[in-house]
């Protein structure tokens, strides 16, 4: 499965700042692999505003779609108005491994429960407009063994089809190769041992 992520070092966020009303929102979207990598950026969020009103928060900790993997939270806003709208707006943007933190000062103007849903709705919209991405592809780890003369010829091969050596093991009968195969493409390495003349084993659990 191929989809987009915030291109984002970890633990770095991308900010964007909307006025409602006197009240300043401030969106961090970040990349998160994982729910403690969201955490991790939610407790920076609440250690350089402290002052601020609410740090509301939502996230998606997989691919787009994904059910288990998530969460989102109003931190004292009224129930309803700030983690999901937030959540609802990355879902629909049809990322993967995303976050956002929205912290509000408040500017003196109550904005009602349907104001605060489309301020925080809108801060998160704003933050994606130029959020930088980039493409992820899930895979899972195969392991061929190949004998000495044949690495290089497989390297090349693996590399042709985008898949990616993860780790080398050398022995004294050859060479074992662990790749990271695309979860979306069937598994297919008869061309390759056609190249290296049977010289190739697909190691099985």
């Amino acid at each position: 499965m191929r989809y987009p992520v915030p291109d984002l070092p970890p633990g770095q966020w991308w900010e964007s700042v909307t006025e409602v009303e006197k009240s300043r929102f401030i969106a961090w979207l970040c990349h998160v692999p994982d729910a403690a990598a969201f955490e991790a950026v939610l407790a920076e969020a609440r250690r350089t505003h402290p002052n601020a009103s609410h740090h509301c928060s939502a996230f998606i900790a997989g691919p787009p779609g994904e059910q288990n993997a998530i969460g989102f939270s109003d931190d004292g806003e009224p129930g309803g108005t700030a983690g999901r709208p937030m959540f609802q707006v990355l879902a629909g943007a049809g990322l993967g491994q995303v976050g956002c933190v929205v912290t509000r000062y408040f500017g003196g103007t109550k904005l009602g429960t349907g104001g605060l849903a489309r301020a925080y709705a809108q801060a998160v919209s704003q933050g994606l407009e130029t959020l930088p991405r980039r493409e992820v592809v899930e895979r899972y780890s195969l392991r061929l063994r190949v004998d000495f003369a044949g690495e290089a010829e497989a390297r090349a091969w693996l590399e042709s089809h985008d898949v990616p050596v993860e780790a080398v093991d050398y022995a004294s009968d050859g060479v074992l190769l662990t790749v990271g195969w695309p979860s979306n493409v069937v598994v297919d390495v008869a061309p390759l041992e056609a190249r290296l003349r049977g010289r190739l084993a697909l190691i099985e659990d």
